[in-house]
């Protein structure tokens, strides 16, 4: 799809509606503008407004964050001090690693939670 469009005072222009529709933009929207080997391609770019997304501050009381903070500390320390496992793969790899410590534990007399498999 080709057509001509003539720049106006200060370099602007006017991208027909057919092209707007095309590649789905519209007032407002953002556009990157670069030049590749001599010719300027537009790409329309995506821009997450964050603030119309609710947080979770709202969503738990003070006694509930309080837990999940002291929570995300633990497990901060715990990665700084070298505590964790993985990375997996796949599920069934991080399965097979939980069942073998499950069965070590057991082995070695503790009390160890059962592992249930998901479906």
């Amino acid at each position: 799809m080709a057509t001509f469009v003539k720049l106006h005072r200060k370099g602007q222009m006017t991208l027909p509606s057919r092209l707007r529709a095309a590649i789905g933009v519209g007032e407002g929207d953002l556009v990157e503008a670069r030049l590749l080997r001599g010719k300027i391609v537009l790409t329309p770019i995506l821009v997450i407004d964050r603030s119309k997304f609710t947080t979770a501050d709202d969503e738990y009381t003070p006694a509930q964050r309080k837990v999940i903070d002291a929570r995300l500390a633990k497990a901060d320390e715990d990665i700084k001090k070298g505590r964790l496992h993985g990375p997996f793969e796949t599920h069934e790899e991080l399965m097979e690693f939980l069942h073998n410590k499950a069965r070590r534990a057991r082995a070695g007399g503790r009390k160890v939670k059962k592992l249930t498999k998901i479906q």
